[in-house]
């Protein structure tokens, strides 16, 4: 196998990241099958032209079925609202297409579960499917979760986890589609909530089992984007008359893992100043360790084991040649940014395609984060009880 042709369904603010990954990962890394960034498909033929244009795609279409039936395609991205998401990843599965989905893997569990089932039966094949929680291949974080498995912190008593963002303070701000649920499927939960689950489980090994939470709608009514388009998902420009917001804007919701240990999290787009915040804290009997995007290179280390006249949180930074992904890149000290995760996401993706092997996260781990979602959901709905998130192994988890 010497090249993985691609095709891209959709063209926004992911589409430009995963552009970015797909063109870049292969001149950084000695990949075993050159990617071949083949076609961009979006619904608006001009708009998607230009994308194709401005990242470096061959060609452009607006018909994703066309395109996945086609012989010479390998690898279908999908990058589109999660309302499409189980359509297309169901039938680019059955076409025998490789797979990479955008998070949240799904809008429903239903719709998740018949995901992770396709990929099961793809993966019998040989096809291959992937998850897109991007900030598990942040340097800092994989090593972080590496350290915890080594032992760093010891047994695990707590975790606390964040995602708070503020663009949504304004209540101007226009009715996007990230803020209707029957496109998103929910608002702050499921867009950067579902990061702060994934992280969670993904550093420490351990699943959430039971939740309680509350999930909130601060401005009820939004300004509609102008047209017929939803705008972006993160903007857009306001037109006449306003619409109903029918996802909630803030979750706050604790968790309880597999060990018994308590997790909380956060997932607002109300936490003013905060503008991409994702945060992580793991404490243990022996240690803790502490990750903060808006600082993505380094983690925080506490060493509770050291002399008690030299403990306190110290700075890591993740820039060694030692650390995940980094001996790829620059000298020590020279630092990544948001975008590195996106190529390291592909490096993952065409190896386990050319390896034969599962990459990760599986859609099977996507369904875990799913239920996790489904159950802080029914939790807000009855006044925050404690509720079971659903049982059994989901297929092809890790």
């Amino acid at each position: 196998m010497n090249t993985l042709r691609v095709a891209m369904i959709g063209y926004g603010f992911m589409g430009a990241a995963h552009s970015q990954g797909w063109r870049t990962a292969p001149r950084v890394f000695g990949l075993p099958a050159e990617p071949e960034m083949a076609v961009i498909v979006g619904r608006n033929a001009d708009a998607v032209a230009a994308a194709a244009q401005k990242w470096g795609w061959a060609e452009s279409a607006t018909d994703w079925r066309e395109v996945i039936a086609r012989d010479d395609i390998d690898v279908v991205d999908i990058v589109t609202p999660g309302d499409s998401h189980a359509e297309i990843a169901i039938a680019a599965l059955e076409a025998g297409k490789h797979v990479l989905c955008e998070k949240p893997l799904a809008n429903t569990v239903a719709e998740a579960e018949a995901m992770a089932e396709a990929a099961e039966r793809a993966a019998a094949r040989g096809v291959r499917a992937m998850v897109g929680f991007t900030y598990r291949r942040v340097p800092a974080v994989t090593f972080l979760r590496n350290l915890i498995a080594e032992g760093a912190v010891g047994t695990v008593n707590q975790v606390r986890a964040s995602y708070r963002q503020d663009w949504l303070v304004d209540p101007e701000t226009p009715l996007a589609w990230r803020l209707q649920k029957d496109h998103a499927g929910s608002g702050a939960l499921g867009d950067i909530g579902a990061h702060a689950i994934d992280l969670a489980q993904f550093v420490t090994g351990q699943d959430v089992t039971q939740v309680s939470g509350v999930i909130d709608t601060i401005v009820k009514e939004r300004p509609r984007v102008e047209g017929s388009s939803s705008g972006s998902g993160l903007a857009g420009t306001a037109g006449s008359g306003y619409g109903q917001v029918t996802v909630d804007d803030v979750a706050i919701f604790t968790g309880r893992l597999e060990s018994g240990a308590l997790a909380s999290f956060e997932a607002t787009r109300f936490a003013t100043g905060r503008k991409n915040a994702l945060q992580i804290e793991v404490s243990g009997d022996k240690g803790a360790l502490a990750f903060d995007l808006e600082d993505l290179n380094s983690v925080q280390f506490y060493d509770r084991t050291a002399p008690a006249d030299r403990q306190g949180f110290r700075k890591i930074l993740v820039t060694e040649a030692g650390h995940p992904y980094v001996s790829a890149w620059w000298p020590a000290g020279h630092m990544l940014g948001y975008e590195h995760g996106f190529s390291h996401q592909v490096k993952d993706l065409v190896e386990g395609i050319v390896g034969g092997t599962d990459p990760h996260p599986t859609f099977g781990d996507g369904l875990k984060v799913q239920r996790v979602l489904d159950a802080v959901e029914r939790s807000s709905e009855n006044d925050s009880a404690w509720t079971r998130v659903a049982s059994g192994v989901p297929v092809q988890a890790t």
